[in-house]
C-alpha cells in the first residue's frame, strides 16, 4: 500500500485503528517528495527533520487515544506566504529570501495545535501575483499531469504537490482564483472560503480585501476536514467574522433533491474552450440526475470583473508592498542615501509582475486618477456583488467552469499579461463579492488534462458547496482518475 496516495480521511482511519503510524506516513511522503520534487518543483523548502519530529509527537498522542483532530499525524504542505515560526517564509520573492518569521500565522498555529505534520512550504507566484506559478522568483512549478504545462497559480505549488501525492492536504490562498484555478488545472479540489471565515493573520498580504486562505485536497471530504480546522473567529484579524462554524463534514452525503443550481449565461460565451464547456455541461446534467433543479441566472456585470479586480487588487498591493523597503526585514541593497537604497532594494528584490502591479496600483491611487479608476472600480465591485445577491434569490448554488481552458503550456502567455489575466475570468468575481466557491474535477480533455467544475454559494454557506460537490464527486470517477494520468 502506497501511503502517500491515500486521502487524509483514509489515513486518519488507519491511524485510529493503529494499522499505521504517522511516522510511517510522513516518511512515505518525504520519500515521494525526494523522488518527484526535482521534476515538479512544487516546494520552496522541505522540512523533513521537523516533519519526522512532529510525526513522532503525533504518534505519542495517538497511542494514548488523545488525538485532537482527524488531521493529527497527517502531512500538510503550507503555501509559502503563510508565516511559519522558525521556517523560511519567502512568498517566492528575492526580497524575502532570508525572512524567518518569529511567529505562526493563525491557520498554521491551529494546524500545529492539532498535531498535523508540516512537510514543507510550497512554491507560488511571487507575492501571490500570477495565474501560472511562472512568476515565482525562485523557480517555475510544473503540472504533474503534463510537465510541459503550468499548474496554475498563484497556489500552483500546493496544487501540484497534492496532484503528485507529495502531500496529503495543503493550504492555499485565493485573491482572484488562486486556489480554484490551480485546483482545476491539477485535477484536485480547491475551496475559496467566504471572506472573513478563515483568519488572515500571518498571511503575507497581497490585496487585503480579497485575500482568503483555504484548502487544496484530493477529495471533497478532505476539504471539509481541513476547513474544520482553518475556519473560526480570530481576534488577531480585524476582518475575521465572528460567526458559528459548523462541522462541515455533516453536509456530506445529503441528496440534492430540491437544490436549485443556477447557470449564469455569461459563463458560457465567447472564449470558453469547447472541451471545457462539454465537461461542465455534462457535470450539470449529472447534478440534474441527482435531483437538482437547473435554472438560468444572469450576472450582467461579470464582463467587468477582470478590469475591476486589476484596479482594486493592484491598488491594495501598492499599499501593502510599500513595507518592503530594505529597512526592517528582507533584502537590503545599500546605497549612499536612503532614497537610492529604497529604489535599489525594490528594483533588485521584486520580479517583473510584482513591479507591474505596484505601478498600476500606484497610478490608480494617484491624485487626479483616484476617482476615475479606483473609486469607479469600487462602485462596479458593488454592482458585481448585487448581481450575486439577485441570482441567489433564484438558486441555492451557481455552477459553471472554473477556467476557460485546460492548463496551458509553460511560456505560452508570459509575453501577454492581459491574456494571462483572463485565465481567472470565472473566479475573480467570487472574490470581489466576498462569497465562497469550490472547484472539483469534472472531466479530462483529449490531451489528458483535467477540467474543473466551479460551484459558488452565498457568504458563509460553505455547507451548500460541500453538499453539492460531494454528491457530484461520489456519482462520478473524475477525482479517482487523477493518479493514473500522472506521468513522472
Amino acid at each position: 500500500m502506497e501511503l502517500f496516495r491515500l486521502t487524509a480521511h483514509e489515513l486518519a482511519e488507519l491511524l485510529r485503528r493503529r494499522e499505521v503510524s504517522s511516522y510511517e506516513i510522513t516518511r512515505a511522503v518525504l520519500t515521494r517528495i525526494a523522488e518527484i520534487e526535482p521534476k515538479v518543483q512544487a516546494y520552496i523548502s522541505v522540512t523533513g527533520d521537523e516533519a519526522l519530529q512532529m510525526a513522532k509527537e503525533a504518534d505519542e498522542l495517538l497511542a494514548k487515544g488523545e488525538a485532537p483532530s482527524q488531521l493529527t499525524g497527517i502531512p500538510v504542505a503550507i503555501k509559502d506566504n503563510m508565516c511559519t515560526r522558525g521556517t523560511l517564509t519567502t512568498c517566492a520573492s528575492k526580497i524575502l529570501g532570508n525572512f524567518v518569521p518569529p511567529y505562526d500565522a493563525t491557520t498554521v498555529a491551529r494546524l500545529r495545535e492539532k498535531k498535523a505534520v508540516f512537510v514543507g512550504k510550497t512554491n507560488m507566484d511571487e507575492f501571490a501575483m500570477g495565474s501560472s506559478t511562472e512568476n515565482s522568483g525562485i523557480k517555475p512549478t510544473l503540472n504533474p499531469w503534463d510537465l510541459s504545462r503550468i499548474p496554475g497559480g498563484s497556489s500552483g505549488g500546493s496544487a501540484a504537490a497534492i496532484a503528485a501525492d507529495m502531500a496529503i492536504v495543503a493550504t492555499g490562498s485565493d485573491t482572484g482564483g488562486s486556489i480554484r484555478q490551480p485546483a482545476a488545472f491539477c485535477g484536485v479540489v480547491g475551496l475559496k472560503p467566504t471572506y472573513g471565515l478563515v483568519s488572515r493573520y500571518g498571511l503575507v498580504a497581497f490585496a487585503s480585501s480579497l485575500d482568503q486562505i483555504g484548502p487544496i485536497t484530493k477529495d471533497v471530504t478532505d476539504a471539509a476536514l481541513l476547513l474544520n480546522e482553518l475556519a473560526g473567529h480570530d481576534p488577531m484579524d480585524s476582518t475575521s467574522a465572528d460567526v458559528e462554524c459548523p462541522d462541515y463534514t455533516k453536509f456530506l452525503g445529503r441528496d440534492l433533491r430540491g437544490v436549485r443550481v443556477g447557470l449564469p449565461k455569461e459563463f458560457f460565451g465567447e472564449g470558453l474552450d469547447p472541451e471545457v464547456e462539454g465537461s461542465v455541461r455534462a457535470a450539470i446534467g449529472e447534478l440534474e440526475k441527482l435531483g437538482a433543479e437547473i435554472t438560468e441566472v444572469s450576472l450582467p456585470h461579470s464582463p467587468y470583473a477582470v478590469a475591476t479586480y486589476y484596479l482594486c487588487a493592484t491598488a491594495e498591493a501598492s499599499s501593502n508592498l510599500a513595507r518592503y523597503d530594505g529597512v526592517k526585514y528582507g533584502l537590503r541593497v545599500d546605497a549612499d542615501n536612503i532614497i537610492d537604497m529604497f529604489s535599489r532594494t525594490r528594483s533588485a528584490g521584486f520580479g517583473t509582475e510584482v513591479k507591474r502591479r505596484i505601478m498600476l496600483g500606484t497610478y490608480a491611487l494617484s491624485a487626479g486618477y483616484y476617482d476615475a479608476y479606483y473609486l469607479k472600480a469600487l462602485k462596479v465591485r458593488t454592482l458585481i456583488k448585487r448581481d450575486f445577491d439577485q441570482a441567489f434569490e433564484k438558486c441555492d448554488v451557481i455552477a459553471g467552469p472554473t477556467t476557460p481552458t485546460p492548463a496551458f503550456r509553460l511560456g505560452e502567455k508570459t509575453a501577454n499579461p492581459l491574456e494571462m489575466y483572463l485565465s481567472d475570468i470565472f473566479t475573480i468575481s467570487v472574490n470581489l463579492a466576498g462569497i465562497c466557491g469550490i472547484s472539483v474535477p469534472c472531466g479530462v480533455s483529449q490531451s489528458k488534462l483535467p477540467i474543473g467544475l466551479q460551484l459558488i454559494a452565498p457568504a458563509f454557506e460553505e455547507g451548500r458547496l460541500f453538499r453539492v460537490a460531494y454528491a457530484y464527486e461520489q456519482a462520478t470517477e473524475w477525482h479517482r482518475q487523477r493518479a493514473q494520468y500522472v506521468t513522472l
